[in-house]
């Protein structure tokens, strides 16, 4: 690494995480539903967002999202997406990591996984209705305080 850029703070958090699912309103029912996440803004066949504590959850259609913007739009935002499956971890104490897998099994989504890590934290595995893979985590997973 260049000695100049050793120097520069890196980034002080992420604001935002974007996963993909064409069907968006499979997508939406599901983080509602099942998450009780509810949309702070949305438009139809392209995008849902969700704050999640200081943070923002975007779903983006990845289908709508790769179109470059017209010549007058006025957000000019370079065309993104991405094909496959994606994955979020939610924080979550132990208590509610146990609150959570009661709350999907009792909506009739798999737990794909649910182990302690080498570091002590625990997570749960399970996807949503665009095959996303989703965790719910304890932070010392990654040597965060809870």
């Amino acid at each position: 690494m260049p000695e100049n850029l050793r120097e520069k703070a890196p980034p002080s958090g992420i604001l935002e995480t974007v996963m993909y699912a064409i069907d968006l309103d499979a997508a939406e029912a599901f983080y509602a539903n099942v998450l009780g996440m509810v949309p702070f803004s949305k438009l139809a066949g392209r995008q849902l967002f969700y704050r999640c504590g200081d943070q923002v959850l975007l779903i983006f259609n990845p289908k709508a999202t790769v179109v470059p913007p017209h010549a007058d739009a006025k957000l000019p935002v370079p065309p993104h997406g991405a094909t496959g499956e994606g994955h979020v971890c939610f924080r979550a104490s132990r208590d509610e990591i146990d609150d959570w897998k009661r709350r999907l099994e009792a909506a009739g989504v798999a737990i794909e996984a649910d182990f302690i890590w080498p570091s002590g934290g625990r997570s749960i595995y399970f996807r949503d209705p665009a095959g996303n893979c989703l965790e719910f985590a304890e932070p010392k997973i990654w040597g965060l305080d809870s």
